[in-house]
């Protein structure tokens, strides 16, 4: 998440959740990956995973909008984001050709890689404000960076590519929303008609968080239902939820990374009302914050590169799961 800015803000405080019976939304659908999740927290994470704990009692699914939230995901405080590459300032969002073969052929998947390694030469851009609906927001921000200067950007543009060559390979024509072909940006707004114009089956937006040291783990970000402006979430509410639910299920299985112990009371899931890239979309679409780039034991996760691949096979095999219904 961003320190400041729209889709990308300093992370909000935890949570606690409230008390209650367990949420089991993620297990329905996936309870090889909770099980599998038991188990690591029974004999101990062997690689360096989330240390946070399913809690024994329930959270609620969504948490309550916090004014100035960042429009990324990111939490509210102490984060930052940051995401792409190189920069090409005529670039247009990245697509493949559409697959010959596979069992996704005929499907769309938009990536987004959050934020843009060059907003930070271009702040006045960035800091321009854009409608997201509910009220207005920086069209983007930097993102944040671990403690050794790693940025989400590049994190997010690394995880992006992986996904597109898992999700190629099953046939699915995948469009990127910046694959480093621009100088900075898109704008949260634009992110979403990206989505919307490509009539995606989904999209997936890419982040890492910028929590203080020692909150940990993954969480998926859900749009909440908003019917104002320009937004009307409505239609998605309910598909989007099970985009996120499988993704996380398959995320949590694949990395063995830890549903968040900040955020979710340990469902690994986030309901959001004030993030322009949800709210705008038309289309089926989740943020994931793959993990704590503030935290150290997070940031050496985030940093490999085969973890890297796990988190993009992880999100991709959520995608996958998804889209065959």
């Amino acid at each position: 998440m961003s320190y400041v800015g729209p889709d990308f803000e300093p992370p909000r405080p935890p949570r606690h959740p409230l008390r209650g019976p367990l949420t089991v939304a993620v297990a329905a659908l996936v309870p090889g990956a909770l099980i599998g999740w038991l188990l690591w927290q029974t004999v101990g994470d062997s690689g360096g995973d989330a240390q946070a704990s399913p809690s024994s009692t329930s959270s609620p699914w969504g948490r309550p909008t916090t004014p100035g939230a960042s429009d990324d995901g990111k939490e509210q405080p102490g984060g930052a984001g940051g995401t792409g590459d190189s920069e090409k300032p005529d670039g247009s969002p990245s697509a493949s050709a559409p697959a010959a073969s596979g069992s996704l052929k005929g499907k769309v998947v938009v990536i987004d890689p959050g934020h843009n390694p060059g907003n930070f030469q271009h702040t006045s851009e960035i800091n321009q404000q854009v409608n997201i609906g509910t009220n207005s927001k920086e069209c983007d921000t930097t993102g944040t960076a671990t403690n050794d200067g790693y940025t989400e950007a590049k994190f997010t543009l690394d995880v992006a590519r992986r996904m597109r060559t898992v999700l190629e390979k099953e046939g699915a024509t995948v469009k990127f929303t910046q694959d480093g072909d621009r100088s900075w940006g898109p704008c949260v707004d634009e992110r979403a008609q990206i989505g919307n114009k490509a009539d995606a089956d989904a999209v997936v937006s890419i982040h890492a968080d910028g929590a203080g040291a020692g909150n940990r783990g993954f969480h998926v970000i859900l749009p909440g239902s908003v019917h104002s402006g320009a937004a009307d979430t409505r239609p998605i509410v309910a598909s989007s939820r099970e985009l996120g639910e499988r993704v996380a299920g398959s995320f949590l299985r694949v990395t063995g990374s830890a549903p968040s112990n900040y955020i979710g009371g340990g469902t690994g899931l986030d309901v959001r009302k004030d993030l322009g890239g949800l709210n705008l979309s038309t289309v089926p679409k989740v943020f994931i914050e793959c993990g704590n780039m503030r935290d150290s034991k997070d940031a050496a996760q985030l940093t490999s590169s085969a973890w890297r691949q796990k988190a993009a096979q992880g999100i991709s095999e959520g995608i996958v799961s998804f889209l065959h219904g």
